[in-house]
């Protein structure tokens, strides 16, 4: 036994040669090696540094069969797990080699090991029985007849099983080795010397059988040889060999062959019988069977090419003679293949799920493809359905790769049901199919997106704070923390003064100094609701523009906005307000000029008052009430109501122009004071109000004309106390009347001197001018009631005859227009006043004696 050890260890040539063409490693080991035995070294060869191996997860596949060896996770090397018997894994294959896939991840790498087994003599021959009797007769079975005996098989392949025969010694048989193929040889029993029963009626023998194998081993079989007499003529077949074709579908009771042996003698010694025997391999017998009397020959089993692909056996022909004689034929049974397997998809790696950014070209699974026919039956073609995005690509023989043909995208694909079909060039051809779940893994590619670009929000002012105002939402189409959206207003601001801007907020509105828009609106981070952070005036501000950004959660993340317009809606919560006293030098000059252009008035203690002379005819304006609403809209339009006294009075208010006129002549019946109080209502809803007090004193129309005479000389003082009355141009009328008949009754009582005057400012020496300019005020009433105002000194009167209300205008022809460029603006007159000063001024003819005249009375 330990010479038989030294043998196998020195066939243990255990790092066989491997070849790297092709990426594969070929190693071989003797069968029957220990648990544990080195195969070969086999993260080394592969290229692995020390430790490689492990922290790359080395491991072995071997699809379909149990492997029997395994990886060293910490050495890498490939070691003997179970029993190697070669005989249970390859039969009478030769070479007997196991393909081997090896796996080696980050990065995913596939290498083949191809493992050959090799063959030690641990089989000794084993003869179909251990005694064979024969029956030959004597003198009749002449020397040289031979006799077939039935060889010994060996399971071991090569050397190991080439057997050969010897026989124990005798004088009258000796042993001729025949070949029946070129893979066995059968012994036969020669006779060489005539038998004498009277002799030995019995011979024993012993044939021995030996392997070549290294020690060799042995098998015996005992003939028993009885000699018998008379029949002398065995059967003889038609033929040595039978050589039939059958396909491995045949059905069970199929005919075969029918084999026919002829026997000379007569009689009962030339009934023949047929027997099978001899089989090759010995599970032949349990698939043909032989009909004793015709020699018919049926299956009895299933063929199977992929097990047997031929069946050695012999036909024995015995007679019925005494003693029996037999003949022998060979019978070979080939078996043919038909596509009776289908393909078999093995799935060895899968590597999910696939990131939706992997680049083409990534090896997603690996897969082992197989067909146990032969020929076109088992060469097999592969493809994958659907076809994209994934394909196939062969990596070695009966291996492919899944790969990534092209660009994934999970928002519109999240998983895909691939299958690999794998079909045989059979006839017709055989398929098989394998399922493969492969789902996509999301990445950060797609930014929050809101419906719409501009969303435009609504809100009342005076809302409470925490309101909601609007709901924003934005759509991210990736999953998890990719998809998840959090909001928030980009910060920007409202400025002072009307309106104000940043780069991404801005507002419309009234206030001083810069807000950030946050100050007031706030997003909920999650829900994208929009809250009022405080009450909103729409006073204040009517516009507020500012974006919402919607960022994911991803890594980077990626963010979406969008432009929010906030209109604030305008409430009617101001009341009407009265024109407070002047404050500013410009209304200080108009409301001097109104008050020069009729009747005086002026306001004490709250109470606004004006002149108006008896007899002025009905529709003559007397004054005009001014209010404003800080609303707009509706909520801003006013009109005005006269409420006290009730019933027909002499006065009536304009409904919304707030000119307070005669509704009738004035007599003295009235009284010598009238007072009215007006309320100014808004359009809101509900309506606000404000009152105002106006006291009307009825003068004679000289005193009326004396009290807007004083009024003018004090226009400047008078300007200052103004409460937002005006008055109409009833009394100024009346004075130019009087001041007119005046100046007409002097004209020749002073026309001496206006001659002195004149020849004196002829003849005399020319003396510088002395008066400048001054403040002075231009003054034209309409029938409307309105005013225009001048800043040049009064220095001449001059009355136009043609005009439909005697329109007054006073200026200073002493000196020459300003000069060029703007005037302030505080004293610019209106343009209807100025047009209708510039009529009277086209209008009038009057002579300088007439202008020096009137240059003397005071107005």
């Amino acid at each position: 036994m330990g010479e038989r050890w030294c043998a196998v260890m020195r066939v243990l040539v255990l790092q066989a040669a491997w070849a790297l063409a092709g990426g594969q490693v070929r190693y071989s080991v003797p069968e029957e090696a220990k648990a544990g035995t080195v195969v070969g070294r086999l993260a080394q060869d592969l290229g692995l540094e020390a430790g490689e191996a492990e922290a790359r997860r080395l491991r072995l596949v071997a699809p379909g069969r149990r492997a029997s060896v395994e990886v060293s996770g910490a050495s890498g090397a490939l070691l003997v797990s179970s029993r190697l018997d070669r005989e249970e894994l390859c039969g009478k294959s030769a070479p007997c080699a196991l393909r081997l896939e090896v796996l080696l991840e980050r990065p995913l790498r596939v290498f083949h090991v191809e493992l050959e087994v090799t063959d030690i003599n641990d089989n000794a021959p084993i003869f179909p029985a251990a005694r064979k009797n024969l029956s030959i007769a004597e003198f009749t079975t002449l020397p040289g007849s031979r006799f077939p005996l039935e060889g010994a098989s060996d399971a071991d392949i090569g050397a190991n099983a080439q057997l050969s025969y010897t026989l124990s010694p005798s004088e009258h048989f000796s042993l001729d080795m025949q070949k029946s193929n070129e893979r066995n040889i059968e012994p036969e029993l020669v006779l060489t010397k005539p038998l004498d029963r009277e002799t030995i009626s019995v011979h024993r023998l012993v044939l021995t059988a030996t392997d070549g194998g290294r020690p060799s081993l042995t098998g015996t079989m005992e003939l028993v040889i009885s000699v018998l007499d008379t029949n002398d003529n065995a059967p003889q077949f038609n033929q040595s060999v039978y050589k039939v074709q059958l396909l491995e579908s045949a059905a069970v009771g199929m005919f075969v062959a029918r084999v026919n042996a002829t026997d000379a003698d007569e009689g009962i010694n030339s009934e023949v019988t047929y027997a099978a025997t001899n089989f090759i391999p010995p599970s032949g017998k349990d698939v043909i069977s032989i009909n004793p009397n015709t020699g018919e020959i049926h299956l009895t089993g299933h063929l199977d090419f992929e097990e047997v692909s031929i069946y050695d056996f012999r036909i024995e022909a015995t007679d019925k003679g005494t003693p029996p004689l037999s003949g022998h034929c060979k019978v070979v049974l080939e078996v043919v293949d038909v596509n009776d397997n289908a393909p078999e998809v093995w799935v060895t790696s899968l590597s999910v799920p696939v990131p939706e950014d992997a680049s083409v070209g990534t090896v997603v699974a690996l897969l082992s493809v197989s067909d146990r026919d032969s020929g076109e039956n088992g060469r097999v073609r592969c493809w994958v359905w659907p076809a994209s995005p994934f394909g196939l690509e062969a990596t070695f023989a009966g291996s492919y790769s899944l790969v990534l043909r092209e660009a994934l995208d999970r928002e519109r694909v999240s998983e895909y049901e691939v299958e690999v079909r794998a079909e045989d060039g059979g006839a017709p051809a055989l398929r098989a199919s394998r399922g493969l779940r492969v789902p996509v893994s999301d990445v950060n590619d797609n930014a929050p997106a809101f419906a719409q670009a501009v969303y435009t929000v609504l809100a009342r002012e005076n809302n409470a704070a925490g309101a909601e105002l609007a709901r924003l939402w934005a759509r991210d189409p990736d999953e998890a923390g990719n998809g998840r959206v959090s909001y928030s207003v980009w910060e920007g601001g409202v400025g002072g003064g009307g309106a104000a801007a940043s780069s991404s907020s801005s507002g419309v509105g009234a206030g001083g100094g810069w807000r950030s828009a946050s100050s007031y609106v706030s997003v909920d981070a999650e829900s994208g609701r929009l809250w009022a952070l405080q009450p909103l005036d729409y006073e204040e501000l009517q516009v507020l523009q500012f974006e919402v950004r919607a960022v994911d959660a991803g890594e980077p993340p990626l963010c979406g906005n969008a432009t929010v317009q906030l209109f604030v809606l305008d409430e009617n919560d101001n009341a009407p307000a009265l024109l407070p006293p002047a404050g500013s030098a410009a209304e200080a000059g108009a409301a001097a000029a109104e008050a020069a252009a009729g009747a005086g008035w002026g306001s004490e203690s709250g109470t606004l008052w004006a002149w108006a002379a008896w007899g002025a005819p009905a529709g003559q304006v007397v004054a005009k009430i001014r209010a404003v609403d800080a609303d707009s809209g509706y909520n801003a339009w006013l009109r005005y109501e006269l409420w006290e006294p009730r019933g027909k009075g002499p006065f009536r208010v304009g409904l919304y122009s707030g000119e307070v006129s005669t509704a009738r002549a004035l007599d003295e019946a009235d009284g010598p004071r009238q007072r009215l109080l007006i309320v100014v209502r808004d359009h809101g809803e509900p309506a606000r109000s404000a009152t105002a007090t106006l006291s009307v004193s009825l003068l004679e129309a000289a005193e009326a004309a004396l009290a807007a005479g004083s009024s003018s000389s004090s226009s400047s003082s008078v300007s200052r106390s103004a409460v937002g009355v005006e008055l109409g141009p009833g009394a100024a009328s009346a004075a130019t009347n009087v001041w007119l008949v005046v100046a007409i009754c002097a004209v020749s009582s002073l026309f001496l001197l206006a001659v002195v005057l004149y020849g004196a400012s002829r003849w005399a020496p020319r003396a510088a001018v002395l008066s400048g300019p001054g403040p002075t005020t231009l003054v034209c009433a309409s029938e409307v009631g309105s005013w225009s105002y001048s800043q040049r000194h009064s220095r001449s009167l001059c009355v136009a005859d043609g005009a439909a209300k005697s329109d007054l205008m006073v200026f200073s022809p002493n000196f020459p227009p300003p000069p060029p460029g703007p005037a302030p603006k505080d004293s610019q007159p209106e343009p209807s006043a100025l047009l209708d000063t510039n009529a009277d001024l086209d209008g009038i003819r009057c002579d300088l004696f007439f202008v020096l005249i009137l240059c003397h009375f005071p107005l």
